[in-house]
């Protein structure tokens, strides 16, 4: 190919040195000289032309295997990408399924809490009932009792001291006041006991209260459209804490 080129320079200095022909734009040449530089231009070219062809086929091959690669490279991506997007749809059904499962037995867990806690506090509520009824009927019997003894005293003191007016209206006195006193008692550990009472069934009614908020969040958790299938949302992690 050097020599083509070569030879081609030397045509272009021969032409630009010639004689002109006067009045005209033409030249004379030597003719020796171009037709010589021509068949060594001629000679040249076909060597230069077949490696010219070569690269051109061999161009072609490459930009033929390069596609071939490139189709293979882009059909194994796409059979890649629909792995992935199966392998994700998979896992987040099986992440979905975990969170639902998980859902139910937290909700089951608060249901049964909830029955635990009633049961619980019926149990209490009884007892505290019981007792305070129990305790109720001790004061009152022991009421009663102290009733009796101090009626008891005065009439023996009564006898004793039946001719002393006096000390017969102090004995009077002083039981009516004892009878008073255990009355009075009475009633105030009825009114303690019962202000226990109902302080407790307070608490027994907050703890309900709160066990019943508890369930209904986890209800409203479970119906939000988050934790719906087909929704894109992420599974809530619920807290159950009031």
């Amino acid at each position: 190919m050097y020599r083509v080129f070569e030879a081609l320079d030397e045509l272009v200095t021969i032409v630009e040195e010639a004689r002109g022909v006067p009045m005209t734009s033409n030249c004379i040449v030597p003719r020796g000289d171009v037709l010589e530089l021509l068949d060594d231009v001629r000679d040249a070219l076909p060597a230069e032309v077949d490696d010219a062809q070569d690269v051109l086929d061999k161009r072609d091959d490459l930009i033929h295997a390069a596609r071939k690669e490139a189709g293979e490279t882009v059909a194994g991506a796409n059979a890649e990408a629909e792995r992935a997007l199966a392998d994700a749809t998979d896992q987040a059904e099986r992440i979905l399924a975990d969170a639902r499962a998980r859902a139910e037995e937290m909700l089951a867990d608060a249901h049964d809490q909830a029955d635990r806690t009633v049961a619980a506090g019926q149990a209490e509520y009884q007892n505290l009932t019981d007792r305070s009824r129990a305790e109720s009927e001790r004061m009152i019997q022991a009421g009663r009792d102290a009733y009796d003894r101090a009626i008891e005293d005065g009439r023996a003191e009564q006898g004793r001291l039946v001719a002393q007016t006096e000390v017969v209206q102090a004995a009077h006195a002083e039981s009516a006041r004892i009878v008073d006193e255990a009355h009075a008692e009475a009633d105030r550990q009825r009114v303690d006991c019962d202000a226990y009472v109902d302080g407790k069934l307070a608490e027994f009614s907050e703890l309900l209260a709160t066990t019943l908020r508890t369930v209904d969040s986890g209800r409203n958790h479970l119906r939000s459209p988050a934790n719906l299938p087909n929704s894109g949302g992420r599974p809530t992690l619920y807290d159950y804490q009031v």
